[in-house]
């Protein structure tokens, strides 16, 4: 699986536990919707770590938590 699709995965599968939506997430950490859109939707490849963070930050979690899933343990490391 794509890394892109596996951070959207993951960022909605968080939204989904604590039953917030997309938007309540932006506000929360402070992000416009479009960036937040974009990262689900895939448009956006890399999304930045401080992004990410701020995303983490506002679902009261740690990067590392974000990160230590099996799809992402799993994952094959991407050389370019």
């Amino acid at each position: 699986m794509e890394k892109s699709a596996v951070i959207s995965q993951r960022i909605l599968q968080l939204c989904r536990e604590r039953n917030i939506t997309i938007g309540k997430l932006c506000s929360t950490a402070g992000t416009t919707a479009s960036t937040v859109h974009d990262i689900v939707t895939g448009t956006t490849k890399n999304p930045r770590v401080f992004t990410l963070k701020k995303l983490c930050d506002a679902l009261d979690i740690t990067l590392s938590e974000f990160f230590d899933t099996p799809e992402f343990n799993n994952m094959d490391q991407e050389i370019e």
